[in-house]
Order: structure tokens, then C-alpha cells, then sequence
């Protein structure tokens, strides 16, 4: 495994002076305590729809989605009933995908009450997107990240044993020591050297 300066000089040499704009700046983490039962729920809704869409078709209609579902309220999503369904579903402002919609009133559901673990089209990347945006320090498991850490022989495909996520882990914390960096940057780096 290569220190993370040998790293980021790699992704130095493939974007030159744009990488620090690219990496970003630090995560918000003091914002999240502050952060809104709504905005989470319209940041998870919004990954969810952003997943097999071209993201920025999403984000033109978001302003028409955050109306047709009240602001995402998470109460009134949580109870929304077949009559709000069957609206959403025919409303020809956002995208009429009946499981992503049924997602948000499952997912308001799983903000109400967290413990039971019940969030829905949350996996793979999208939850871990949706925490990222929202201002979470963590890293991303995305195509370019896994080509770095297998390139540097800490697992040798998409990390889903306890064993490999544990040595994936390893590697962060060795890269964020080394380079004082978040988690969040050295993930970007990573994906940035591929």
C-alpha cells in the first residue's frame, strides 16, 4: 500500500490544479446535529431519485418535487395514503417512478424512528451519497475508490466481508493519518487517482 502522498501526487499528475477544487472543502460536521428531519429526508429522496437518472435532471425538477411532497414533511410523508400516492404517481413535475416515490413515505417513516432500521433504496452508494451531501465525513465506496484500493492491494474486489470492510477501514485510517485529512478527502483522492 502506497503512503497517501504518492497517492495524491498521482491524482496531482491526472488533474493538475483543479484537484483541490475538485477534492472540496472540509465536511460541515457541526451542521448535521442542527440539520432538519425534512432536509434529511429530501436529501435521501433526492439520492434516490438521482440513482439511474441523470443527476442534473433531478436537480432542475427538485424545486417541483420539494412542492409535491409538502416540503417533505416527515410526518406527512410518513402517513402519506393511496389517495397522495396516486397523485404523485400522474404529477408530470417529478419523476412518476412508483418505488421511489413509495420510498420517501417509507423513509420518513425510517427518520421517525431510526432504530428499527428501516430505510428504503438507501444502499449501495445512494445513503452513503446522501450522508455525504448532507455534510457527513466518510468515504465512498464508488467504482474509482475500490480501483485505488485494489490497485494497492488492500482487498481484491468490492469490499462486502466484515474482513474486507475492516481492512478497507485500516486503509483510511492509515491515509488520514499520514495526510491529515478527512475521510471525505481522502476518498475523494482516491477516486481522483483512477
Amino acid at each position: 500500500m502506497r503512503h497517501f502522498h504518492e497517492i495524491y501526487a498521482i491524482a496531482e499528475d491526472r488533474h493538475g490544479a483543479a484537484l483541490a477544487d475538485r477534492i472540496g472543502n472540509s465536511p460541515r460536521q457541526e451542521s448535521l446535529k442542527s440539520t432538519s428531519e425534512d432536509r434529511w429526508l429530501s436529501r435521501f429522496s433526492q439520492n434516490v431519485f438521482n440513482a439511474g437518472f441523470n443527476w442534473s435532471v433531478i436537480e432542475k425538477k427538485w424545486p417541483d418535487f420539494e412542492e409535491a411532497f409538502h416540503g417533505f414533511d416527515v410526518g406527512r410523508c410518513a402517513l402519506m395514503d393511496d389517495a397522495w400516492f396516486d397523485e404523485l404517481i400522474q404529477d408530470t413535475r417529478i419523476v412518476r417512478h412508483g418505488a421511489k416515490i413509495q420510498s420517501v413515505r417509507d423513509n420518513a417513516a425510517f427518520l421517525l424512528d431510526m432504530l428499527k432500521k428501516r430505510g428504503t433504496r438507501l444502499g449501495g452508494t445512494t445513503g452513503q451519497y446522501a450522508l455525504r451531501f448532507m455534510g457527513k465525513d466518510s468515504f465512498i465506496l464508488s467504482r474509482d475508490v475500490v480501483g485505488r484500493l485494489v490497485a494497492e492491494g488492500v482487498i481484491d474486489k468490492v469490499p462486502t466481508s466484515k474482513g474486507a470492510l475492516t481492512k478497507t477501514q485500516e486503509a483510511f485510517n492509515t491515509w488520514m493519518d499520514q495526510s491529515g485529512r478527512s475521510l471525505t478527502h481522502v476518498s475523494r483522492v482516491l477516486a481522483l487517482s483512477i
